[in-house]
């Protein structure tokens, strides 16, 4: 056989990446809700529609500093007029004819509480925020008027009903204000304070412990050396964790000792709602992981299952439980962009699902390549790439570094560019699928 066939043969053997998230991410549930205090809610999903208590606005106020007329006083103006005050505008420019006068009987600030009524001729001094008089239907602003104190002259007349806002007009109380699966971001915070919201069921942040697996790693803050790999994994994993919305905790370098990585797996489902580790996914004689994890015990299996997944690049991964409480582990592997892919593919999905969120994945466009690309057969390859809107409508992708240099691509992408399992080449000009990474620019 020749080497493209032996590949093509390898690559048939391999679990397809749909086939395997499907069966693995059904094994996973959504973490139990709890009551959360309003401050404290930010940042998780909804366990539970939240309908609006209140209204909102919750009384007819002013929206803009001001005088709190009846709009009736000031549509008399030009036509005569009314009582000793004499003639009053009817609106436009000032200088058209005299002012409109108005007797000034009060100031009313927010936190004015007492209900005053308006009558003819009359107006009260408003700021914004504050409760109307009754009988208020217009609040003219001050830049169009002299500002008096005892009695006020307004030079324009605005509509009837500018200047103030009513109860409800905004929310009605019984408006669904967001569904469960919803994210509660901080307009969604304001909005809940605004209808009297004090506390709001939500799916916990998970809770991820991220653990870098290998005798040949050393922490950051030196150059790797023969022998020695500087532990970038469970530094880029936990901030992808962290992006995520999980409460990542990096617990740092476990050596390949069987006892020593038993050990600080269990002592870490006491705090974790998934683990991760990194590396030792292979089949190699130093891949500790995948032989501790899989290892079988009186006719058993192991708790974690690794299979060879048609993904590039990082075809190794792993998923099962670990410990008395089954906390749900995700083994990525060692190499940098590949473990960085893998979270997208499984661990990423996995934090989604434990915090109720919908969708679990990242949202896709089609888009138009730029340049031609080849990509190994059999393998749904994941490739870091750049993608931009079109004048006009829908989009471009720029491939950037992959396969090998996936990490170094990965740095600038805010894409990745989606090649099938049957797609060895895509070429400049055709259409395909990018997810898009929604990162922070």
């Amino acid at each position: 056989m020749t080497a493209t066939a032996d590949a093509e043969a390898a690559a048939n053997e391999l679990t397809p990446l749909a086939e395997y998230l499907g069966s693995t991410l059904r094994r996973l549930r959504a973490l139990p809700p709890l009551d959360l205090d309003l401050t404290q809610a930010y940042g998780n999903v909804l366990a539970e529609d939240v309908v609006a208590p209140h209204a909102y606005p919750a009384f007819d106020q002013a929206a803009i500093d001001g005088y709190a007329a009846r709009w009736d006083d000031l549509a008399g103006a030009g036509r005569g007029g009314f009582g000793p005050s004499g003639p009053r505008l009817s609106g436009g420019r000032p200088g058209d004819t005299r002012p409109v006068r108005l007797n000034v009987v009060g100031d009313l600030g927010a936190a004015s509480w007492r209900p005053v009524r308006l009558t003819p001729g009359s107006c009260f001094s408003v700021a914004a925020g504050s409760p109307l008089p009754i009988a208020a239907d217009v609040v003219v602003p001050v830049e169009w008027t002299d500002q008096g104190m005892a009695a006020v002259e307004i030079f324009r007349v605005p509509k009837r009903g500018y200047g103030l806002r009513r109860a409800g007009e905004e929310l009605q109380a019984g408006t669904l204000l967001a569904r469960s699966g919803a994210y509660v971001s901080p307009a969604l915070v304001a909005v809940f304070a605004a209808t009297g919201i004090g506390h709001v069921v939500v799916r916990p942040s998970p809770r991820v412990v991220i653990v870098a697996t290998g005798d040949e790693l050393v922490e950051v803050g030196r150059g790797s050396q023969p022998g020695q790999v500087v532990d970038t994994n469970s530094h880029a994993l936990t901030a992808a964790a962290a992006e995520v919305g999980a409460l990542a905790y990096r617990v740092g370098i476990c050596d390949d000792d069987p006892e020593g990585l038993r050990g600080l797996l269990e002592d870490q489902t006491l705090r974790a709602d998934l683990i991760i580790t990194t590396g030792g996914t292979g089949t190699g004689p130093g891949d500790m992981v995948r032989r501790i994890l899989s290892r079988r015990d009186g006719g058993r299996a192991g708790p974690v299952t690794f299979t060879e997944v048609a993904l590039y690049p990082g075809s190794a991964l792993g998923f099962g439980t670990v410990g008395a409480e089954e906390v749900p582990v995700v083994c990525l592997p060692g190499e940098p962009g590949a473990a960085l892919i893998g979270f997208e593919m499984l661990a990423r999905p996995a934090i989604q699902l434990l915090a109720g969120a919908e969708p679990v994945f990242r949202p896709s466009v089609r888009a138009h390549l730029l340049e031609t690309v080849s990509s190994p057969g059999g393998l749904r390859e994941f490739r870091p790439a750049h993608v931009a809107e079109r004048r006009g409508g829908g989009y471009t992708v720029q491939p950037l570094r992959g396969g090998p240099h996936t990490l170094a691509g990965l740095a600038e992408a805010n894409g990745l560019l989606v090649l099938g399992e049957r797609v060895t080449t895509a070429a400049a000009g055709s259409t395909v699928d990018v997810l898009l990474l929604d990162r922070r620019r």
